[in-house]
């Protein structure tokens, strides 16, 4: 991995709160809410909010999805390594226009996401698209070769795809973009 850019914070490491889970995520919870709640955040002139409920222990659904893992909402496990950069979160989406940071566009569960990746350092954040704002869906450090590989094809295509829109071509695969 490459160094880390300068405008990305510290990492945040268990071991800093001496192993106490409790105090860990009630540290990480307040550099979530100073970020996102307490402060507005925008996305292209979009406000970002968050996804409320359900509240589980007094904190945000949303909170818990960027530092757990795992399918079934319920069921999700702490990942230490998405509790470890819960500040590079608002950062990447400031700095969403820098130099080697990949943005585009999906589609998922009838849903229009925006990726922001910055490939160097494996973090990807995940917004969804919502009428004039967006929701702050999930981050988490990409770690899988084959997902790595998915997304690139996905940013270059989404990349392609906008560029021959732009141009005045279009063709079945970039109608309606």
């Amino acid at each position: 991995m490459s160094p880390i850019p300068e405008w990305l914070p510290p990492l945040l490491p268990l071991e800093d709160y001496d192993g106490d889970w409790e105090s860990y995520v009630e540290a990480l919870y307040a550099f979530f809410k100073k970020d996102f709640i307490e402060n507005a955040v925008l996305y292209k002139g979009n406000k970002i909010v968050l996804k409320r409920h359900p509240v589980v222990k007094g904190k945000e659904a949303t909170f818990w999805h960027l530092i757990s893992e795992g399918n079934i909402e319920e069921n999700r496990s702490p990942d230490l390594r998405r509790c470890e950069r819960i500040r590079w979160v608002k950062a990447l989406i400031e700095h969403c226009e820098e130099m080697g940071i990949k943005v585009w566009e999906n589609e998922r569960r009838n849903e229009k996401r925006v990726c922001i990746w910055h490939e160097e350092v494996d973090y990807l954040v995940v917004l969804a698209k919502r009428k004039g704002y967006v929701v702050l869906w999930t981050a988490y450090l990409v770690t899988k070769k084959h997902t790595k590989e998915k997304m690139k094809k996905e940013y270059e295509a989404y990349k392609n795809a906008d560029a021959a829109h732009k141009d005045g071509i279009v063709t079945p695969s970039t109608r309606g973009r």
